[in-house]
């Protein structure tokens, strides 16, 4: 499994701070229950923004080939000769 990227860990983080803090303040909730409740539902959302952030992709080398000439343009070429 590769590594969490620094995006990755910066945007889970931030959606568990603040859906916490939103949930907390939309619910009022001040039971033990309700709180727990909150943040399990956090730091579940916040793994799967985590998780859906795009990883970087790596560099791809693609080789261009030139296509064979063909028989006319063989017969156009100039051919040089040494005197």
């Amino acid at each position: 499994m590769p590594r969490p990227t620094a995006a990755q860990l910066a945007y889970g983080s931030c959606t568990v701070i603040f859906s916490t803090l939103a949930m907390l303040l939309l619910s009022q909730t001040s039971s033990g229950v309700g709180i727990a409740v909150i943040a399990v539902a956090a730091l579940l959302l916040g793994l799967l923004v985590a998780m859906t952030v795009p990883m970087p992709r790596k560099p791809r080398v693609v080789a261009i080939r030139k296509p064979a000439p063909t028989e006319r343009e063989q017969a156009e070429e100039p051919v040089l000769t040494q005197s």
